[in-house]
């Protein structure tokens, strides 16, 4: 009950800044977003008063989504004679590599191999983390696109555009992503996740027996892993793991960092509508698709 009051609390403040920062004329914390916005813009020859359509749109992530699968694939195959891998842990396979890159691209995250024997701590922040940030980013984007596309109405003679994905992308890590992702990092970290880049520590247990201790930059992957509802996660447990989920607390924190962007976008989509109680209907179909499925899992 804690947690769907406090995912519907954040449902229409969330939702009223997702708008503001993608669809109204006066962004958010304009002093400082906004000469970030605008260079980075400069820096990549993108105009963000440029409108594309849905063919141009579609096109431009494709690419993107490509040129993400040859970088994360080739730091995996190049991993060995990168810095950061204190375990001088091997080239990672060509097909795994492979696999691993698609899935991370297309925000499946779907996992083949245990995170602490197999990616080095550099892929896994250039590599992994960064696609938690950027498939979230082109997650979100497309479902601006197909919400434009269905709530704007073009003037005649006009063509039909659908937003620039290339500003979409951009504002969705920087207004969104990154402000959230920090603070929550932080959070985690201070209440019991590991955030190191030090080696793996060998510990005696009790029994006297000798364990080896898998460290690592787990905090920061998990906040953008959850926030983004990227799976799998550093130990490819899904945060069912101590270094990543350690206290009921952060097991809720958590929880509600997978469910907050998704339900503010539904009062988004009501907003560019022009009719909130669209925005709540969504709101209400998602709602209850979840309480039907925790309502089965626990009767079983």
């Amino acid at each position: 009950a804690a947690f769907c009051l406090a995912i519907l609390a954040l449902t229409r403040p969330l939702g009223i800044y997702l708008f503001r920062v993608f669809e109204a004329e006066q962004r958010p914390w304009p002093r400082v977003f906004a000469p970030l916005e605008r260079r980075l813009c400069r820096l990549c020859g993108v105009d963000p008063s440029h409108e594309q359509t849905w063919q141009q749109y579609t096109l431009a992530l494709l690419l993107f989504s490509l040129l993400g699968i040859v970088v994360t694939y080739t730091i995996q195959r190049l991993q060995h004679l990168l810095p950061w891998n204190p375990q001088a842990l091997g080239p990672v396979a060509p097909d795994l590599a492979f696999n691993t890159a698609v899935s991370f691209v297309t925000n499946t995250n779907w996992q083949a191999y245990a995170g602490e024997t197999t990616m080095s701590y550099l892929t896994q922040m250039a590599g992994l983390a960064w696609h938690n940030f950027s498939s979230a980013a082109t997650v979100i984007a497309v479902a601006l696109a197909a919400s434009r596309g269905v709530t704007r109405v073009p003037k005649p003679g006009e063509s039909r555009t659908i937003g620039n994905f290339w500003v979409d992308l951009l504002r969705g890590i920087l207004y969104v992503l990154l402000p959230i992702c920090i603070p929550l990092a932080l959070l985690l970290s201070a209440a019991g996740v590991v955030q190191t880049l030090s080696a793996y520590v060998e510990v005696t247990t009790l029994e006297g027996a000798q364990q080896l201790l898998a460290m690592g930059p787990v905090a920061s992957q998990e906040a953008i892993k959850l926030l983004g509802t990227n799976g799998g996660g550093f130990f490819n447990a899904n945060s069912a793991h101590p270094f990543e989920n350690p206290t009921p607390l952060v097991n809720f924190v958590e929880m509600v960092a997978i469910f907050a962007i998704p339900a503010a976008l539904t009062y988004t989509f009501g907003r560019m509508a022009r009719d909130q109680k669209q925005g709540w209907a969504l709101f209400a179909a998602m709602a209850l698709m979840f309480l039907t499925g925790v309502t089965d899992v626990y009767l079983a």
